[in-house]
């Protein structure tokens, strides 16, 4: 019998999300992003200290910290086919907007969502296949200058 080294449903890569209240991060993973809950160890205090959630293809797991930690927000990128929508979606689900959904010069759509708990999410949708000529051409170009000035300049953090 061959053991796969890598869980089935699983990637290489499989980020982790430190919260100080898991259920109600799942609970926005749900309504912002369709994040399937794929269980979750509860010790008897109600202490998560492990939980996974399943988004789009990717699994992520979760688990609360401990009181004296200090906040360690997470950084995730997600590939979604249409970021405007999931965009508008993880908004209304409780997240801010840090910066509305743009072009930018390697051919993605990006909006940038914080969810209340300080974890920040890149929302992308690939709306061209470009060759690095043709991103070389985009990153002189006025209109993507600027689209690139506007997300750099967004602050993450307020």
């Amino acid at each position: 019998m061959t053991v796969a080294p890598i869980p089935a449903g699983y990637t290489s890569v499989t980020p982790w999300m430190i919260s100080r209240n898991t259920p109600a991060l799942m609970d926005y993973l749900t309504a912002a992003f369709e994040a399937e809950d794929c269980g979750r160890v509860v010790d008897n205090r109600g202490v998560v200290g492990h939980a996974e959630m399943r988004i789009g293809n990717a699994m992520v797991m979760m688990f609360d910290a401990r009181p004296e930690w200090p906040p360690t927000p997470a950084f995730l990128r997600l590939y979604v086919e249409d970021a405007d929508a999931t965009h508008r979606q993880a908004v209304a689900a409780g997240g801010t907007s840090v910066t509305e959904v743009t072009e930018l010069f390697w051919g993605d759509r990006v909006g940038r969502v914080r969810d209340p708990f300080g974890n920040l999410y890149w929302i992308q949708t690939r709306v061209a296949d470009l060759s690095e000529a043709e991103m070389a051409e985009r990153m002189n170009d006025p209109k993507y200058i600027a689209a690139m000035e506007y997300v750099q300049s967004a602050n993450f953090f307020s």
